[in-house]
């Protein structure tokens, strides 16, 4: 295989309508964490540290599963494989890889095709209208699949697995691509009912064709939920004064889930959602006094989309506490149409990415976590319960109940090479990794708070300051979690960080070890002695990535001249081998090229051969990946947002072709008579 190049003449960078609806111009903004605690690799040697012992213990951590040394939690990561010479293809993988590209298309390997399942607009009722762009209405959008579609999962019906629910959840609102002629400083209130209708999710059945190809049905199941969709709040901070509002006095009903992004599908069969950048929808944070607001992003005065005008709740100066309604895992059980859907406090309230469960051998289950911001953190919740075993109605809702009472934690990592060996370059120090051990620090299990200085309470409402007093480290950008379904091992994409480094920020740090960090990391973390209880683990970077010609790029040992490039892994799946599957967002930062999702074994000699299998339409980023034994699906964002582009001066015309605007979708991938990979 020859090396994959990239393109030239294409300029990087996120176009500018993507970063101010998404994530509120995060990245434009300073850095909510201006905390000082500093990154525990820099403070003492890895011989210091195992002569301390574990530090969760003088923290209140002994109590969950007793107290062990730091020498006994680092376990040594296997060495690195020989990088392979031959061409191989793993279980799974035998696919020629994708060639990066600028198409306006969805781009999937010889052989296989790919058709949309379900766009922006498209009936999930019956009655419901069709799709019309130049006549929306709120109340037919509410009745059709909502917009920016990003996490996605295929729950079977049957034991066939050809009848399915296609569970979905719809991120943000693009305005400017949603409607001509559009004013962002005066939206009329059915614009803004029709932006509201059209965040949350979707539920929707789909049958499998014999031939691979995935299509709707109109069935009792089929649901929307919106931002002013009922939901219970639960958990230990549920009835909080923090909670409650002019509207809701009990603290314990919210309307709405907004710009949920990544989720996972729990062993009881229901849905977990993790709402990330909901700071952005809050206007008039100034009139408040209230520096915990700005630890989560809320500052000024008039938001982007203007919904302040419309409805109080999202005007802090009237309803203060609205906010911190918002920044939890949302539960939805999608077998029940009728169900409420619930917020899980114990939690804690953060941008969750995600929220990804395993349940311990004693039944116990573990969730993780990521906060999607620049030096952000890693949690973990271990639940009290444990598992009721079986699918009846009495088992989910017993279940359901697990993630309201346990207890939650904050990961600190460790490296173990001198920190000048980390010097912000990406080179790998003297024993060939980035690599090291880690503790999980106990934060608040029910009433009880494991802060100084902290309630319970607000443990779970302003979890990000907690965070900051027990000394976590800081993160690039914690995206996805999820856990190996054979060996337990946890990966964790880490997105990007431009700001580490800059003057008056923290430098690199060997989780972290690029200043600049425009391309991103993938992270495998080990619990000790493969336990998902265990309060201390290993980590090392599986991935370091970028384009593979570039010297601060790893891709775990193997010969880099035969990996695709990549930037900024975002999301993370598995197959039915344990093939490690990885979607990117990276706003064309690798010389504008597409984003796409990529394959790579994760152990084997051909460990950290990393193949792209698809890539989206210009514009656009590849989310939610579901890789199925006969079917991947995809969910494909705001495709043809570039710098220039809108509505009335569209740039893409994918799906649908000809003068169509472009529309978010999910897409999915199949060959015909053979199985993925094979």
């Amino acid at each position: 295989m020859r090396h994959l190049p990239l393109l030239a003449n294409h300029s990087p960078g996120r176009a500018a309508v993507t970063c101010e609806y998404r994530c509120g111009d995060a990245c434009f903004h300073d850095v909510p964490n201006t905390s000082g605690n500093p990154y525990f690799g820099d403070l003492v040697t890895r011989r210091t540290a195992i002569k301390a012992g574990v530090v969760v213990a003088a923290l209140g951590g002994a109590a969950a599963t007793g107290a062990a040394t730091a020498e006994a939690a680092h376990a040594e990561p296997e060495p690195a494989p020989e990088p392979a010479h031959a061409d191989a293809s793993p279980p799974g993988l035998d696919f020629r890889p994708v060639e990066p590209n600028t198409l306006d298309a969805v781009v999937v390997p010889e052989g296989y095709r790919h058709e949309v399942v379900i766009r922006w607009g498209d009936p999930i009722f019956p009655g419901a209208p069709r799709f019309d762009f130049d006549h929306q209405t709120a109340a037919a959008q509410a009745r059709q699949f909502g917009f920016n579609c990003d996490f996605a999962a295929l729950l079977p019906l049957d034991a066939t697995g050809r009848t399915s629910l296609l569970v979905t959840n719809h991120e943000y609102t693009s305005e400017p691509f949603m409607f001509k002629n559009y004013d962002p400083e005066h939206p009329t209130r059915e614009q803004v009912e029709i932006a509201w209708a059209a965040h949350g999710l979707s539920v929707v059945q789909v049958h499998q064709h014999r031939d691979g190809r995935l299509s709707t049905r109109f069935s009792r199941y089929n649901r929307r939920i919106t931002a002013t969709t009922p939901f219970r709040l639960t958990g230990p901070a549920a009835g909080s004064d923090l909670l409650k509002t002019s509207a809701d006095p009990t603290g314990t009903m919210v309307l709405g889930t907004l710009n949920n992004c990544a989720g996972g599908v729990t062993p009881w069969g229901t849905i977990l959602s993790g709402e990330e950048n909901f700071n952005q929808y809050f206007g008039n944070a100034a009139a408040r006094s209230d520096p915990r607001l700005a630890r989560y992003g809320m500052t000024g005065t008039a938001t982007t989309r203007k919904w302040e005008r419309f409805d109080r709740r999202f005007d802090l100066a009237r309803e203060p506490n609205e906010a911190n309604r918002f920044g939890y895992v949302v539960e939805l059980d999608p077998t029940d149409p009728d169900s409420t859907p619930v917020k899980h406090t114990a939690l804690g309230r953060l941008k969750h990415e995600c929220a990804n469960v395993r349940v311990a051998p004693d039944g116990r289950v573990v969730a993780y976590s990521g906060d999607d911001e620049r030096f952000e953190y890693v949690y973990k919740f271990i639940s009290t319960g444990k598992v009721r075993p079986g699918d009846s109605r009495a088992a989910r809702r017993h279940n359901m109940t697990l993630l309201d009472d346990g207890r939650l934690y904050v990961a600190r990592f460790t490296g173990d090479s001198p920190p000048a060996e980390v010097d912000g370059s990406g080179r790998l120090p003297s024993d060939g990794r980035f690599d090291g051990h880690g503790e999980w620090i106990p934060l608040a299990s029910g009433d009880r708070s494991f802060v100084p200085g902290m309630t319970a309470e607000e443990v779970y409402v302003f979890t990000r300051l907690a965070a900051d007093k027990v000394g976590a480290t800081k993160m690039d950008r914690p995206e996805d979690i999820e856990t190996h379904p054979h060996t337990g091992v946890v990966y964790c994409a880490l997105s990007n960080n431009v700001d580490r480094g800059k003057p008056g920020k923290e430098g690199a740090t060997e989780p972290n070890p690029r200043v600049n960090n425009k391309h991103g990391q993938v992270l495998e973390l080990t619990e000790r002695g493969g336990d998902a209880l265990a309060l201390t683990f290993s980590w090392n970077l599986m991935l370091v990535c970028g384009d593979p010609a570039s010297p601060d790029t790893y891709f775990a040992g193997y010969d880099k001249t035969r990996v695709s490039p990549i930037s900024s892994p975002d999301n993370v799946a598995f197959d039915r081998h344990g093939n490690l599957w990885i979607s990117s967002d990276s706003a064309g930062a690798l010389n504008g090229l597409n984003d796409g999702l990529y394959a790579v074994p994760v152990a084997g000699r051909e460990r950290g051969h990393l193949k792209a299998f698809l890539t989206v339409p210009r514009g656009a980023e590849t989310c939610g990946p579901v890789i199925g034994e006969r079917v991947v699906t995809v969910c494909v964002q705001h495709p043809g947002e570039v710098d220039g582009a809108s509505a009335d001066n569209p740039v893409s015309h994918w799906p649908d072709g000809g003068d169509s605007q472009p529309r978010p979708s999910v897409v999915a991938v199949w060959r015909e008579g053979r199985r993925i990979g094979e």
